[in-house]
C-alpha cells in the first residue's frame, strides 16, 4: 500500500511509514545474519528466494495424460530460459502439489498467479524425479521432461490440484539456493466416476466473414464474382475451416452452421470469379472447395446440426439500432427459412433453426425480441448476462417467458479459449483450467445431475479449435462429464431457484454495444431493397436479381462486421451501386430538339433495355407542357402506352399529336411501373411546331389531282387496248390476235402512262403503329432538326 502511494506521488500515511521501516527491518535481517554468522538458514534461503524476482522463465508445453487415473504416470515437458544476466548454478527443476482447491472460485484465484515464486505452500515430490542441471546460461533455454508416477504425487481427496513445476538454484550475487521462476497448472484427479454427471453441451461453430459480392455474370449460370481468395486459404489443408472441420469430426459436438458459409463455398465448387482491380480474372479453388463440403457432410452425419439464420445476423444491433428503421426486422424470417433449405440442400441433414445466438450471449429484453421475432423459440445466453446469486452452477435452460427458453452458457468455460492458442504454452495451461473447471463444477453437488452449455468464440482460429479439441479428448473417459447436444440441452428441466429475469436494455454491456452497426447502416439497407423492389417488378426473370441481391442484403447484417465498421460500409455501398447499374440498363434514349411539320404527326420516343433479360409491366408517360400549343390523346396533354422490351433490344413508341399553334414545345418522357412508381430518370425534349400555310396545301392537293387523272387515263387506255385484242382474236384467229398485240404494245409504250407504275408499291402502313424491336442501339441523343413521322 506504501509502494503504491509512493508511485501515485502521494505522501504516505504515518501507518504506511512504520510498515515500510518494518519491513525493510524484516527483509534486512537475512543480510546482516549472513555477514556475521555465516551462511543463511534454509528457512532464510527460501524467505529470500520468495523476495527474488522472477529470474528464470519456466514453461509447460506438454501435461499427459490431461485427468490421470491411478496407474499413469504423469510426463510433464517444458522449457526454461534464464532471462537474468547472470548464469544459474547447481539447478533443479522439480514438482510441487499444492493442496486440493475447494470450488471454482479457488480455481480462477489459482490461475492468476500461476507464475508467482513467492507462493511456496506446495509440497515436493520425491526428489528422485528432480531434474539437475549444473550450469544454465543467460538468454539460453533448456528443454526438459518430468516423469512421475500418479501415486507419488499423494493425492487423497478427489478434487482439482495445483501442480507447479519450480526451477531452484543460484548466482553469483545471491550463492543460496532459492526458487528462481516457476509456472503452475491444474491436474484435475477423479479416478473414478461420479455418480451423477455433468451433461456436458459443446457447441462446435462453422462461421465466416463475407466473401460473396452482390455481382454475377451475365450468362445462364449467373457466375458468382468473390472479393478476393481468402476462403479458399481457411479451407485449404490447415486453414482455420478446415481445421474445425477435421477437428470436429467424431467429437461430441453441437454444429452451429451459417448457411452462408455452405452456400458460398458451394458457388465456389463451380466456376466462378474473384475481384482483381477493375476486372475479374477465373477462380481456381473449385477442388479445395469441394473437398471441404465433403467432409462437412461426412462430419455432421449422426450429429446434430443448428441452423443459424443466412449470414448470422447481428440481433443486438438490430435491436438497438435497426428495428425503428422500417423493414429491418422483415429480413428476419427470410433468412430463417433460406437457412433450413440451404443446410439441407447441401450437406443433405435437416437442421434446426429454433436458436438464435446474439454475440456473447449478452441479451437483454429487447434482444429477446427481435430473436424471437423470427420464429425462434431458444435463445443462446450466458451467465455473465443472466448471472445467478447461487454457490452452484445451475442447469442450462430456463424459462424466460412468452414460450422462449434461454439457453445459459456458462461464461468461464466458453472464454477459456479465446487467447493466444498458438503457443503450445498457452494452450496446455487453458487446456488443464477447462479440465479443472468441469470438475469443479460437478463436484459442487454431486447429488445432482446438471446440464452445462459452453458457447465459445464463433470464429475459433486453427490453434484454438485445436485446443478445444484437446480438451473435449480428454474428458473421453467420462468420469465426471458426459456429452448432451444442444436440443436435448434445451429441453432439460430447469432449476428452480435458477434466475429468469431478463436485463434491460440499459444494462447491455458497452464493449459490444460500441462495436454495433450505425442506424445508417439499416437505412441503406431499407434504400438497397427499395431499390430492388421497384426494379424486380420490371422483369421477366425476377430471380435472377432477387436471389443474389436478397442475400446480399442479409450479408450486410452479419455478426462478422463488427469491428469492422469501414469495410462494412464500402460492402453496403458496393452492393447499391451494382443495383443501381442494372437499373440504368433500362433507359429512355436520349433526344434533342426535333421538328413536327403540320397540324398532325405521331412523336416516337425509344426505350432501351441492355439487360439479358426481358423487362414488362412498364408503362411510358408522354407529357406535353405545353398544352394548348401540342396537344397528345389526352385534353391535358399527357399520353401513356405499355412497354415491353426482349433483353438487349430496344423499342420504339409512337405517340399521336395535334400542333394548334406554331412554337418550340417542351415534353416530359418518364418511364412508370404498373403501379404508379416512377422508374429512372424523366428525358426531357424539345418539339418544333412549323404549321403548313394554305398556299403550301393548295400545290399539294393540285400534284395529287393530276395523280388520280393520270391513274384515269392509264386505266382507260389499258381496257381499249384489251377490247380491241379480243375483237381480233374472234375475227381473225392468231394472226390477228397478234397484230393487236403489236398494237397494244405501241400504244403502251407512246410516253403517256409512266408514271402511273407507283400503285404497285408496298403499303407503307400507318404511321402509329409499334416498330419491331431492334437490336441494341446506340443510347446518343438523337440528331437536331429531327422529324417525326407522319
Amino acid at each position: 500500500m506504501a509502494e503504491a502511494a509512493d508511485f501515485q506521488g502521494m505522501s504516505p500515511s504515518p501507518a504506511r511509514r512504520w510498515l515500510r521501516r518494518t519491513a525493510s527491518l524484516m527483509l534486512g535481517v537475512p543480510l546482516v545474519a549472513g555477514l556475521l554468522c555465516g551462511p543463511l538458514t534454509p528457512a532464510a534461503q527460501a524467505a529470500e528466494g520468495a523476495s527474488g524476482s522472477h529470474v528464470v522463465d519456466v514453461s509447460l508445453d506438454t501435461l499427459t495424460p490431461a485427468t490421470p487415473g491411478k496407474s499413469d504416470t504423469l510426463a510433464i515437458s517444458g522449457t526454461v530460459i534464464n532471462k537474468g544476466k547472470q548464469t544459474v548454478t547447481d539447478a533443479e527443476i522439480d514438482l510441487r502439489v499444492g493442496p486440493v482447491l475447494s470450488g471454482r472460485i479457488a480455481v480462477d484465484r489459482a490461475a492468476e498467479r500461476t507464475g508467482d515464486t513467492t507462493d511456496l505452500d506446495a509440497s515436493k515430490v520425491d526428489a528422485k524425479y528432480t531434474i539437475k542441471m549444473p550450469k544454465l546460461i543467460s538468454g539460453v533455454g533448456r528443454d526438459f521432461t518430468l516423469h512421475v508416477p500418479v501415486k507419488e504425487l499423494n493425492l487423497d481427496d478427489d478434487g482439482v490440484y495445483q501442480l507447479g513445476v519450480y526451477l531452484s538454484g543460484q548466482t553469483a550475487a545471491q550463492p543460496f539456493e532459492q526458487v528462481l521462476g516457476v509456472e503452475r497448472t491444474f491436474l484435475p484427479w477423479q479416478p473414478d466416476a461420479t455418480e451423477k454427471k455433468t451433461q456436458l453441451t459443446y457447441l462446435w461453430p462453422l462461421i465466416s466473414s463475407t466473401h460473396l459480392t452482390s455481382e454475377t455474370g451475365s450468362d445462364e449460370q449467373q457466375t458468382p464474382v468473390f472479393e478476393d481468395e481468402t476462403l479458399a486459404t481457411e479451407l485449404a489443408p490447415g486453414g482455420r475451416l478446415e481445421q474445425l472441420v477435421s477437428l470436429g469430426r467424431g467429437l461430441p459436438v453441437t454444429w452451429v452452421i451459417d448457411p452462408d458459409l455452405l452456400a458460398t463455398v458451394d458457388a465456389m465448387t463451380r466456376s466462378y470469379q474473384v475481384k482483381s482491380g477493375n476486372t475479374t480474372v477465373a477462380g481456381k479453388n473449385q477442388a479445395i472447395a469441394k473437398r471441404w463440403l465433403s467432409s462437412v457432410e461426412a462430419a455432421v452425419r449422426g450429429s446434430k446440426v443448428v441452423a443459424l439464420p443466412f449470414a448470422d445476423p447481428d440481433l443486438a444491433s438490430l435491436a438497438h439500432r435497426g428495428k425503428n428503421v422500417s423493414g429491418s426486422l422483415s429480413h428476419l424470417q427470410p433468412a430463417t427459412e433460406v437457412a433450413e433449405t440451404t443446410v439441407e440442400t447441401i450437406i443433405h441433414v435437416k437442421p434446426s433453426t429454433d436458436f438464435a445466438w446474439p454475440v456473447d450471449g449478452a441479451i437483454d429484453s429487447s434482444i429477446v425480441d427481435v430473436a424471437t421475432s423470427a420464429g425462434a423459440h431458444k435463445v443462446i445466453a450466458r451467465s455473465d448476462s443472466l448471472s445467478d446469486n447461487l454457490s452452484y452452477t445451475p442447469t442450462a435452460a430456463r424459462p424466460i417467458g412468452g414460450g422462449t427458453t434461454a439457453v445459459v452458457a456458462d461464461t468461464r468455460l466458453s472464454i477459456a479459449f479465446q487467447g493466444d492458442m498458438i503457443k503450445t504454452e498457452n494452450s496446455t495451461l487453458a487446456v488443464q483450467e477447462f479440465l479443472a473447471q468441469t470438475l469443479a463444477l460437478t463436484l459442487q453437488d454431486t447429488d445432482k445431475q446438471r446440464s452445462i452449455v459452453v458457447a465459445p468464440q464463433r470464429q475459433p482460429t486453427a490453434s484454438q479449435a485445436q485446443t478445444m479439441a484437446r480438451a473435449l479428448k480428454a474428458l473421453d473417459a467420462q468420469r465426471w462429464t458426459q456429452p448432451l447436444d444442444l436440443i436435448a440441452a434445451a429441453g432439460a428441466a430447469p432449476d428452480a431457484d435458477a434466475t429468469t429475469d431478463v436485463p434491460a436494455t440499459s444494462r447491455y454491456p458497452d464493449r459490444l454495444r460500441k462495436h454495433e452497426l450505425p442506424v445508417q447502416a439499416f437505412q441503406d439497407i431499407r434504400a438497397t431493397q427499395n431499390t430492388l423492389d421497384n426494379f424486380k417488378v420490371i422483369l421477366t426473370a425476377k430471380d435472377r436479381v432477387e436471389t443474389p441481391f436478397g442475400r446480399a442484403i442479409d450479408r450486410e447484417m452479419s455478426t462478422s462486421w463488427r469491428g469492422n465498421r469501414v469495410e462494412a460500409q464500402l460492402y453496403r455501398g458496393k452492393v447499391q451501386g451494382y443495383l443501381l447499374s442494372l437499373t440504368d440498363e433500362v433507359q429512355l434514349v436520349e433526344k434533342s430538339l426535333i421538328t413536327l411539320s403540320g397540324r398532325s404527326a405521331t412523336i416516337p420516343v425509344t426505350v432501351q433495355n441492355r439487360l439479358v433479360q426481358g423487362i414488362d409491366h412498364l408503362v411510358l408517360r408522354l407529357r406535353s407542357e405545353n398544352p394548348t400549343r401540342l396537344n397528345l390523346d389526352d385534353d391535358k396533354g399527357v399520353a401513356e402506352q405499355p412497354i415491353k422490351v426482349e433483353g438487349g433490344h430496344s423499342q420504339s413508341v409512337k405517340f399521336a399529336a395535334a400542333a394548334n399553334a406554331n412554337g418550340p414545345v417542351q415534353m416530359r418522357a418518364q418511364l412508370f411501373t404498373e403501379d404508379g412508381k416512377p422508374y429512372g430518370d424523366p428525358m426531357m425534349f424539345t418539339v418544333k411546331v412549323s404549321e403548313v400555310t394554305p398556299t403550301v396545301m393548295l400545290v399539294i392537293a393540285g400534284g395529287v389531282l393530276l395523280l388520280v387523272l393520270a391513274g384515269v387515263k392509264m386505266y382507260s387506255q389499258r381496257k381499249r387496248a384489251a377490247a380491241r385484242q379480243a375483237a381480233a382474236e374472234d375475227a381473225e384467229g392468231p394472226r390477228a390476235a397478234a397484230a393487236s398485240e403489236e398494237s397494244a404494245d405501241a400504244d403502251h409504250t407512246d410516253g403517256t402512262e409512266g408514271s402511273g407504275e407507283g400503285i404497285d408499291s408496298p403499303d407503307p402502313g400507318q404511321p402509329s403503329d409499334l416498330t419491331p424491336d431492334t437490336g441494341p442501339e446506340s443510347g446518343d441523343p438523337s440528331g437536331a432538326g429531327e422529324k417525326v413521322d407522319r
